[in-house]
């Protein structure tokens, strides 16, 4: 795609990076036919082919307009659009960079504001937020629907941890609000884990990935969680950790990309490059280990839904069903498996409708095989699947627990 940025734009701090991509773009419109919000509003400025064309017209110099603003919002950031790519066109960081553009020029309604910045001030949070989930649940009769749908229907404690100190040891991400929705997720892996001979390090000091704010029009703040991590794990990676796991795929994707968006900071390029080399996801450890040990012969018939983090982001699309189906279990067939299921981040908050109707689509389509419990890998996913109040949704590994002998 021919590109002429304009003189403003030329001295943003990624310019180059959003000129190259600009120019790796095609205009073929292959994207269009896996985008959720094309399939739902047919508008081609809510499509990644749109997109890019105003966020070309903003670096070229165009006018900056609140319509610019909210068709970029109404993007889930799902990246379904790069696995269909033909031109491996690096989208999201496109977005990633007219996003902070246009949100520096345009002023956001007083209730946006709001709205984005009590997420910031809440999400990220853990102590606060896993307070106010449980203060919700104590009064949860009280509260209106849609704030009750938020809520998990049931919350798993978490079971002990294992005290062992085994010799492979690896650094986890707590995270933010899952120790509040799934309280079970990371002690569930911790246990599994273990059992394969890996001891799980637990960092309290590392918390949110930086995704909240970075894509809630404070790319900066986000960055300073990134940094604030790297210095939580960095000890245990000179001590020997051989990976940073984590169990929810979000942040997973998003810790990946530390290397890259830190690229320029010479106090943690460095460190920043190494983080995401150790950054896996839960099912890339286990599958590589010899899961024959852990004595499982499951049976049950599950549903899995492949978070957009996971197959889009990570590229680890079908590695979960692969694990699963190994250890036994029965897994459904699920249509359209690819596309999101509406939750992608605070997007079920900032776009309530859409997000309702991707949500109800993707769960017509995991319901189809009729399967006794869901399964997910990003605690997002799981808690906007669930509030739905049809079948229940879980992470993966915690069904896998529950299987031990």
């Amino acid at each position: 795609m021919q590109t002429t940025l304009s003189e403003s734009a030329r001295h943003l701090p990624r310019a180059a990076e959003a000129e190259s991509i600009l120019r790796t773009c095609v205009h073929c419109g292959f994207c269009n036919a896996t985008c959720p919000t094309y399939q739902l509003l047919g508008d081609e400025l809510d499509g990644p082919r749109g997109r890019i064309y105003l966020i070309k017209q903003v670096l070229e110099g165009n006018d900056v307009t609140q319509k610019t603003q909210h068709h970029l919002d109404r993007c889930l950031s799902c990246r379904n659009c790069e696995t269909t790519c033909p031109s491996g066109v690096d989208y999201h960081n496109l977005l990633d960079i007219g996003r902070a553009v246009v949100d520096a020029a345009v002023p956001r309604p007083l209730g946006q504001r709001l709205l984005r910045e009590g997420l910031r001030q809440t999400v990220p949070h853990p102590d606060l937020f896993k307070s106010l989930v449980n203060g919700g649940q104590m009064f949860r009769a009280l509260l209106p629907g849609t704030l009750q749908s938020k809520l998990p229907r049931r919350v798993y404690p978490a079971k002990p941890r294992p005290m062992t100190l085994r010799e492979r040891q690896v650094l986890m991400l707590e995270g933010c609000v899952q120790p509040g929705l799934s309280p079970n997720t990371n002690a569930a892996a911790a246990r599994v884990l273990d059992r394969l001979g890996i001891s799980v390090i637990a960092t309290r000091e590392a918390g949110c990935c930086g995704a909240v704010d970075y894509h809630l029009d404070a790319q900066a703040a986000g960055l300073d969680r990134a940094r604030r991590n790297i210095d939580a794990w960095w000890p245990g990676i000179e001590k020997g950790a051989e990976a940073i796991v984590q169990t929810a795929s979000g942040c997973g994707a998003f810790i990946k990309d530390y290397g890259h968006l830190l690229a320029s900071d010479p106090a943690y390029a460095d460190k920043a490059k190494k983080v995401s080399e150790l950054a896996r996801d839960l099912v890339e450890v286990l599958r590589d280990e010899p899961l024959e040990k852990l004595g499982i012969h499951a049976s049950q018939r599950l549903a899995f839904h492949c978070p957009c983090t996971l197959q889009h982001g990570q590229k680890l699309g079908g590695a979960v069903e692969a694990l699963l189906t190994g250890l036994g279990f029965n897994l459904t067939s699920v249509p359209d498996g690819h596309l999101c299921c509406g939750s992608a981040g605070t997007y079920s908050l900032t776009q309530p409708e859409l997000s309702r109707q991707l949500r109800d689509n993707k769960l017509n389509a995991l319901e189809s095989g009729h399967p006794e419990v869901i399964v997910t890998a990003n605690i997002g996913c799981q808690s906007h699947l669930d509030g739905a109040g049809r079948t229940p949704v879980r992470h993966w590994i915690e069904l896998v627990e529950a299987a031990l002998p």
